[in-house]
């Protein structure tokens, strides 16, 4: 569990991919510092567990296929600059919100707005997330929690959501650097599809009737 306060920007220094998944090797001093062998380690907000330390302040993770389908990892390199954040510790404070590192999609940035001290950034997101998306909802961006500022109207024929940045998050994740056009990680309140789980399994009122009335 994590709570999207980023810890540190990283680097990946070394990519290994297989037939359908991928090693990583990051450079993290700050989330590697207490790390042992099976910690969890959120890389742009993909939960992912170390397991080798190759050298001081790297450290090596496995992605599996799932994770490769559904982020921004499935094209990583060497020299690319990651969001970092270790597991929360269960006497921590949540900062952001409840952050499970499984990343639901992938979304675009289509805009950036700059303002007096801060920067309102447009994300374009898939149809099948932009119904858990709401205005002061939270979201996770690269693993960064974040406040939705604005969304786009159901049926407008474009999904996307807005969050403005303050100078700390410019400074202190990837988010400050990313142009229009990048891709970005995306991972919605898991409160909202629980719910909606949870109601397709609710009976209609018609069948709940007929069997009280049996």
């Amino acid at each position: 569990m994590f709570t999207g306060i980023v810890e540190e920007i990283g680097e990946v220094v070394a990519v290994e991919f297989g037939a359908e998944s991928a090693r990583l090797t990051v450079r993290g001093p700050v989330v590697v510092s207490d790390a042992v062998h099976g910690a969890s380690i959120a890389v742009d907000g993909v939960c992912l567990t170390v397991v080798d330390q190759p050298a001081p302040g790297a450290f090596t993770v496995d992605v599996m296929q799932e994770s490769l389908r559904r982020s921004s990892l499935h094209d990583v390199a060497p020299g690319r600059k990651v969001n970092l954040e270790r597991a929360m510790a269960a006497h921590g404070r949540l900062g952001g919100h409840i952050v499970q590192g499984h990343v639901d999609g992938t979304g675009t940035i289509a805009r950036r707005t700059p303002g007096e001290a801060w920067e309102v950034v447009r994300v374009a997101v898939p149809a099948d997330l932009a119904r858990y998306v709401v205005e002061k909802g939270s979201i996770t961006v690269d693993g960064t929690s974040l406040t939705v500022s604005a969304v786009s109207e159901p049926g407008a024929g474009e999904h996307w959501l807005e969050v403005s940045l303050i100078p700390a998050t410019l400074e202190l994740t990837v988010l400050g650097t990313k142009p229009v056009g990048a891709t970005v990680n995306l991972e919605v309140d898991v409160l909202a599809k629980y719910v909606e789980r949870l109601r397709a399994f609710e009976p209609t009122a018609g069948s709940a009737r007929a069997q009280v009335q049996a």
